[in-house]
């Protein structure tokens, strides 16, 4: 049921965090990977993939300039690859008081975090569409967008990120009305706090990093490790009657 054996799977933000650990767990399930970088300094994560014995290549293209994204469904197209798992795991934060936030870091936000994300999703979903039914996951293909905590929340300070994952939930269920019946699944993952990068001005505000922990029935920040069987799932078998679900790993933050 969870097998991914013959996949090909292409992942965004992988060079570390969850996109990593995610990009590593697909491997592990039996997806080669596609791996979209920046550049290509960093091969930790290719090295891994490489390491559980599937295959992975690195293209690269700057998330941030919209004709790069318009370009990486061709490219990779192009050197032969029929991706049938798209994970849009990507994103970047700018925190600034709401009164203050600057025009230039709302679009930057915005062009990462959404207009990359629906930009690969219909590109590589249109490729999906002429694909065969894969015999492992029982489907043309499955679309894994990174949604957020504030996909439903506000948060304090990050009203371009909150609008760009708010935005991202409506554009997973928008996509999955019209490729469900078709044989492409799509869905979100939504993590809560988790102890990455991108969280590192909230784990060093005492004040803040107390008020979060106390309310999170688990006990302790989520790991990127946490997200390996999540992504695996909404990629397989397993959840062939699922789409248009934005599936929130969070510890139990959202239940309080």
């Amino acid at each position: 049921m969870f097998s991914l054996e013959g996949s090909t799977a292409l992942v965004t933000g992988a060079t570390r965090g969850i996109g990593q650990a995610v990009a590593i767990g697909l491997a592990e399930a039996g997806a080669d990977i596609v791996l979209i970088q920046r550049d290509t300094t960093s091969t930790a994560t290719k090295e891994a993939v490489e390491k559980t014995g599937r295959k992975a290549w690195i293209f690269t293209a700057d998330l941030a300039v919209q004709e790069q994204v318009a370009n990486i469904a061709k490219d990779v197209t192009a050197a032969g690859h029929k991706v049938d798992i798209l994970v849009n795991c990507a994103g970047i934060q700018r925190r600034h008081p709401c009164e203050e936030f600057p025009d230039n870091d709302w679009n930057d936000v915005l062009q990462v975090n959404l207009n990359s994300v629906f930009t690969l999703c219909r590109d590589f979903g249109r490729e999906m569409l002429s694909l065969p039914v894969s015999a492992a996951t029982g489907r043309r293909g499955s679309i894994i967008n990174f949604a957020s905590l504030l996909t439903f929340q506000g948060g304090f300070t990050v009203p371009a990120y909150a609008a760009s994952k708010g935005a991202v939930g409506q554009v997973t269920k928008s996509f999955a009305n019209e490729w469900t019946s078709k044989g492409i699944t799509v869905n979100a993952i939504a993590p809560g706090y988790i102890e990455t990068e991108m969280n590192t001005a909230l784990l060093n505000n005492p004040e803040r990093l107390a008020s979060i922990s106390a309310r999170i029935p688990a006990g302790r920040w989520g790991s990127p490790e946490d997200f390996k069987g999540t992504a695996v799932y909404l990629a397989s078998k397993a959840s062939a009657y699922v789409s248009g679900h934005v599936l929130v790993v969070d510890g139990g933050w959202m239940g309080r």
